[in-house]
């Protein structure tokens, strides 16, 4: 199920965006981008609709995905 980020209180998303962006296998290429500036870029991605925000029933849990 996907969940709007608008609807993500704006604390739990930093949290989220930071967990993402930290997670081991991350890679965003040649130049190494600060915390901060990685957190922006998902945020854009979000925004553009290139990422969401799902929901898994089945493990009651909630991750940022990249989209297709």
């Amino acid at each position: 199920m996907d969940i709007p980020y608008q609807a993500v209180p704006a604390e739990t998303l930093g949290n989220m965006i930071e967990e993402f962006v930290t997670r081991d296998g991350t890679d965003y290429g040649e130049q190494e981008l600060t915390l901060e500036a990685k957190v922006a870029q998902v945020m854009s991605q979000l925004k553009a609709g290139k990422a969401a925000i799902q929901y898994d029933e089945a493990l009651e849990i909630c991750e940022i995905v990249l989209l297709t």
